[in-house]
């Protein structure tokens, strides 16, 4: 995985091929209903996109929400499309409220019920959610494995890791003939790349683990859309607006800018295409909450950076 995809190539995860766009699913069944949620996905793929990540703890965080709107919202619009074999769905197990941590009971549970939301017999990329250190890397790995072979998971992958505990994993499933993690979600984006950058990229890289990093925009700060003295309201305007008080933050949006208009698009295009150039990154999420948010996130595929405006964003987020 390097600088050089080429517009709309697909990307592979082990066994999985998937679209430089993966389409974040956490709004569904939150800040966007069911309508709108099924507006963006028909939008996402009449672009082009087959990758769409959610998790069975989306929206627990919304009052009156108890996990698995996300996916229930996914499985309803696959059984209203019957598209389920064209689309690549990517769900997380470890964080629901009823059902927390990496214990194989808790694996072999969760599962189930994702299965049932998501209207599916398997699942395509099934992520441990956050690293549960208390369960042995054999339990987790081996609970996977069953799920493999059972037919319910092709490919398995890993967010919130530490690079220590992501090669302890890779070893334990080459030694024991195990599936072994394909890819990697990471919090990583322009102002955030000490969260990523260093030991666990290394560790990717040396395994040929694909990294799908997750906050790609920063919670909306790289849209271009937060500005000093100019107020916005959104629910996850308080995290984006953080970066507005850092200089790191207000140098990154200007190269955002100057990059953006050189190629007359919108500075997320420009930080989506910055990422999907590192090393080892195979697909940025990033999700939409309205159809008119799409475009800027989609055009990202189109947008090939020169080495100049690379160095220039690179530099900038220092």
């Amino acid at each position: 995985m390097t600088a050089t995809h080429t517009p709309h190539s697909r990307r592979a995860l082990g066994s999985l091929s998937v679209s430089p766009l993966s389409l974040g699913g956490n709004v569904f069944g939150w800040t966007a209903d069911e309508a709108e949620s099924f507006a963006v996905l028909d939008a996402y793929t009449a672009g082009g996109g087959n990758f769409v990540d959610t998790a069975d703890v989306y929206s627990a965080w919304v009052p009156g929400n108890k996990g698995g709107e996300s996916e229930t919202v996914l499985g309803n619009w696959m059984a209203a499309r019957g598209n389920r074999s064209e689309v690549v769905i990517a769900t997380k197990v470890g964080a629901h409220p009823d059902l927390k941590g990496l214990s194989a009971a808790t694996i072999k549970s969760a599962v189930d019920l994702s299965l049932a939301r998501l209207r599916t017999d398997y699942i395509d990329l099934y992520y441990t959610h956050y690293d549960d250190e208390s369960v042995e890397v054999g339990e987790f790995l081996t609970a996977l494995d069953d799920l493999v072979r059972a037919g319910k998971v092709r490919e398995i992958a890993a967010s919130n890791i530490s690079a220590k505990r992501l090669e302890e994993s890779l070893d334990f499933s080459a030694r024991e003939g195990l599936a072994r993690y394909v890819a990697l979600q990471p919090h990583y984006n322009l102002v955030s790349r000490d969260t990523y950058e260093g030991e666990l990229a290394d560790v990717a890289a040396r395994h040929g683990v694909a990294a799908v990093p997750y906050y790609a925009l920063a919670s909306g700060f790289l849209t271009g859309k937060y500005r000093p003295d100019t107020p916005t309201e959104s629910a996850r305007s308080g995290a984006a607006a953080k970066h507005l008080a850092t200089d790191c933050g207000l140098r990154v949006l200007q190269a955002l800018d100057t990059v953006a208009t050189t190629h007359q698009v919108e500075p997320a295009t420009v930080a989506l295409a910055w990422l999907a150039a590192q090393p080892t990154v195979a697909a940025p999420i990033a999700s939409a909450r309205t159809v008119t948010q799409l475009p800027a996130l989609l055009a990202m595929t189109d947008l090939t950076l020169s080495d100049a405006e690379l160095t220039i964003l690179t530099e900038a987020s220092a």
